[in-house]
């Protein structure tokens, strides 16, 4: 179906697309984010099942964790990110959007406790620092999900001390291409807590 308002426009499963204005962070702010099928982190679900719940580290405008929330009603999502202004704006998309298994936290990853079935990083460090952050909030038999760019061969061997030392193993590396004019690849890590 469609929800259409003066400000909003969603269109819901199988596809998600979301464009929301948003004058919380000092100035128009624009949402957008699809998740169809086949689309990279409907992949990994079908590929590694739904966790109960999982957490977004550095969440910035909300991706994955709103679509994914959106998607996946079913999934307790967590969107972490350490900049007031970044989890004001996800509160206003929850509340616009009624999202009830949505939750905006605003903190550091070394500050949480509790554990996630499935942790997702896009763009916030290097795979190892990533890992330390991930290591102590991730369930036994739980994925952690890093986008990365084409340079992930380099950071996997930067990280495997720690990744050893921290019982991540790697699952597999999913090569992808945004959705974007110009050709942008990038890379989806996943490992396995053992």
């Amino acid at each position: 179906g469609v929800c259409s308002t003066e400000s909003n426009t969603i269109s819901l499963k199988p596809e998600v697309v979301v464009m929301l204005d948003d004058n919380s962070l000092n100035g128009p702010y624009t949402f957008i984010a699809i998740i169809q099928p086949g689309s990279i982190i409907s992949v990994f679900f079908e590929k590694y099942g739904l966790p109960e719940n999982l957490l977004d580290i550095g969440t910035g405008g909300g991706f994955p964790a709103v679509p994914v929330a959106m998607a996946y009603s079913d999934i307790e999502v967590y969107a972490l990110d350490s900049i007031r202004k970044k989890i004001n704006a996800i509160e206003n998309i929850k509340t616009a959007l009624n999202l009830k298994n949505l939750h905006p936290i605003c903190s550091r990853a070394e500050h949480l406790t509790g554990k996630y079935g499935t942790i997702t990083s896009r763009a916030v460090a290097p795979l190892k620092v990533l890992a330390e952050y991930a290591l102590p909030l991730l369930d036994a038999g739980g994925y952690f999900v890093a986008y990365k760019s084409l340079k992930v061969n380099e950071e996997l061997e930067e990280a495997q001390q720690i990744l050893k030392k921290s019982r991540l193993k790697l699952e597999e590396i999913i090569e992808y291409d945004l959705p974007l004019e110009e050709n942008y690849s990038r890379n989806l890590v996943i490992l396995k807590k053992y």
